[in-house]
């Protein structure tokens, strides 16, 4: 009778035999590859932490003894030991989400999936717990796929080693990587350890001595051996630095041994101070298709074959792979031109220009901060740092964009993969935070092209400039249709439609052009003109937006971020300095965090579609709907048609 569908909580755990657990870490395995492979997600790490967390749940108290996961997509496991057991829709709208999140139990502590982050909670968790009499609870914070190297770890360890009275303990989720290979000198010394013949020697000795003494005896030879000498200074051989920085150490255990671990977790949770227990782990264990997978050990999957791995998914041209090739097309031509990411060659599309370009590529890890303040230095250097990221983690690095680039007037080109709505991945994920939070650094150039022709040009035109940063971002997915335009006017602004009568100006951010001319048509067919225009560079705003909204009765403005602070909010402010008053009703999205579901569903709820976008457009245009479009005898008309303005 299989054992999985009997637990209902982590305490069901507690009168399951050696056996019986490991039954249950094989059906585990077994439901996240039927299930995972079905919606996608996170599959590698998770098959990774089967017995982790069996053993986590077994000795803590969760929720009572908060476990922190960094980073979240290593929580499918725990969602299955605490109750949650329907993945039918994993990452849709009304089912699981792929990261901890406290609407969906009480055993979600942290739901922010941006990395290296959990020793700062961690640490704060536990210091409150100390300052209100509650010494009973434990706070757990697993620490893996690649989080150990990001520069929050080591501040949040430098804060937790001095004061060592708390319940605090600190799991080292080691399997070497983060979605490729972890990078930097942790990572080699994390590497040594796992495959130095003197540690295969010890282990098998130790397991010897283990077992002769029996569980005792096992605890009190980890405990000796983990009091020898502190966690960090193993890193460098240099005990005198690190000494104030000791915590007591347990392993390296086999994260695959249930019993072994339950052991080192129960001696950390006796112990009363911080202790740092070191597992080690295999991403994608059990499943032959991930294990054999080089690129990222199915990290993060779309739907797939669970017989074969192979996947199931569009084979479409992607918004990544027009940027990768002209990436490498841009370095063919101009040798200063490096690239950088921090933990995502491959996800950015920085892997084919790492192969033809080893020694012009830096991934340094989940740093965002130091590859930014990097990026400066590079270009002072005399090279031009193309940055690649995500647009959700550009905030993480927003103080170096501000201080370190704008400010020296560096010549480093960003580049942000998934921006806007990026859909199932929920909250922290979204990428519609980078226009809103960029536009206010001083000489700064963001682009957004509507679809590939027009992110080849942009990357040509960012690379040339070498006195500020620029930026380019893109959405999650397949490129969009070729979409030209009827003329290019001397500021760079595409015309991409053209109405009979200038009733309303639709500028169109990125990749809202096809709905923006979605919408004109609509508003054609009810009478109205409207004017679609592409800026292509969104910031700052040209002369001929202006000219062009001076000439028009309603401005709208469509983008993919949010409307607080967007570029409409600039593209408003930038005609009231210019003398015009024409009205501007800034569409986006809405100053929230939204939850995970479709694209199409979050562009619905926000009221984004063609419909009723045209729908109110026409209500403004009648005078019923705020803001309200000035009167046609109110405007004054430019005697020049729109293809000779300027």
């Amino acid at each position: 009778m299989p054992i999985l569908p009997g637990i209902t909580g982590p305490r069901d755990l507690d009168r399951l035999s050696s056996d019986e657990l490991v039954t249950l870490s094989e059906e585990i395995r077994a439901f996240l590859i039927e299930n995972v492979s079905r919606t996608g997600g996170h599959l590698g790490p998770n098959l990774g932490v089967v017995e982790l967390t069996i053993a986590l749940h077994r000795v803590f108290e969760s929720p009572d003894d908060p476990i922190i996961f960094d980073t979240g997509h290593q929580s499918y496991v725990h969602k299955l030991l605490t109750g949650r057991q329907d993945f039918s829709a994993l990452r849709l709208r009304g089912g699981l989400a792929g990261y901890p999140q406290r609407s969906e139990s009480a055993h979600d502590v942290v739901e922010s999936s941006h990395a290296s982050s959990s020793l700062s909670w961690a640490d704060g968790i536990s210091r409150a717990f100390s300052a209100t009499g509650r010494d009973d609870r434990h706070v757990v914070a697993v620490v893996g796929d690649g989080s150990l190297t990001g520069g929050m770890t080591w501040e949040a360890l430098n804060n937790i080693t001095d004061d060592n009275e708390r319940n605090l303990v600190i799991v080292v989720n080691d399997n070497g990587r983060s979605y490729a290979p972890t990078i930097g000198g942790m990572s080699r010394y994390l590497n040594r350890v796992r495959t130095a013949g003197a540690y295969r020697h010890w282990h098998r000795r130790s397991d010897r001595f283990f077992h002769a003494f029996g569980p005792v005896g096992r605890a009190v030879f980890r405990g000796v051996r983990g009091g020898t000498r502190g966690f960090l200074s193993r890193f460098v051989n240099n005990e005198a630095l690190y000494s104030n920085l000791d915590i007591k150490y347990l392993g390296p255990i086999d994260g695959h041994d249930i019993e072994a671990l339950t052991e080192a977790l129960q001696l950390a949770k006796s112990y009363g101070a911080p202790v740092i227990v070191h597992a080690i782990t295999e991403k994608g264990r059990g499943y032959q298709p991930a294990r054999d997978n080089d690129a990222d050990q199915f990290h993060a999957v779309n739907q797939i074959d669970p017989a074969t791995g192979a996947s199931l998914g569009s084979s479409a041209r992607g918004w990544t792979d027009v940027f990768s090739d002209a990436l490498v097309a841009a370095g063919e031509r101009d040798e200063k031109i490096i690239a950088m990411t921090a933990a995502m060659l491959r996800p950015t599309g920085l892997a084919p220009f790492a192969e033809r370009f080893p020694d012009r590529v830096y991934d340094v890890g989940i740093a965002e901060q130091h590859a930014v303040a990097s990026a400066a230095g590079l270009a002072y250097g005399g090279l031009h740092p193309v940055v690649a990221l995500y647009a959700t983690f550009m905030g993480r690095a927003f103080d170096q964009v501000l201080m370190d680039v704008a400010l020296h007037r560096a010549g480093v080109t960003f580049v942000l993969d998934r921006a806007g709505v990026t859909g199932p991945d929920g909250a922290s994920h979204h990428g519609m935070w980078d226009l809103a939070m960029l536009q206010i650094v001083p000489h700064i150039r963001i682009a957004a092209p509507r679809d590939g022709t027009r992110l080849v040009e942009a990357l040509d035109e960012a690379v040339a400039i070498d006195d500020a940063p620029t930026v380019i971002r893109f959405p999650k997915g397949p490129v969009a249709e070729e979409l030209p335009a009827i003329e290019r006017f001397d500021d760079g602004v595409d015309l991409l439609s053209r109405g009979e009568n200038e009733d309303v100006l639709i500028v169109a951010i990125g990749a809202f052009a096809p709905l923006a001319i979605d919408v004109a048509g609509r508003l054609r067919a009810q009478g109205i003109g409207a004017t679609v225009i592409d800026p292509r560079w969104v910031v700052p705003v040209q002369s001929s937006v202006v000219d062009l909204a001076r000439a028009h009765r309603l401005v709208i403005t469509l983008e993919d971020g949010i409307r607080v602070g967007g570029i409409g909010t600039r593209i408003r402010q930038v005609l009231r300095e210019s003398g015009v008053d024409t009205a501007v009703d800034e569409l986006g999205l809405p100053d929230e965090f939204i939850d995970h579901a479709t694209r199409d569903e979050i562009l619905v709820d926000a009221g984004l579609t063609a419909s009723k976008i045209a729908q109110d457009i026409v209500a403004q245009v009648l005078g019923t709907r705020i803001p309200v479009a000035r009167s046609a005898d109110g405007i004054g008309i430019l005697s020049l048609p729109i293809s000779d303005r300027g």
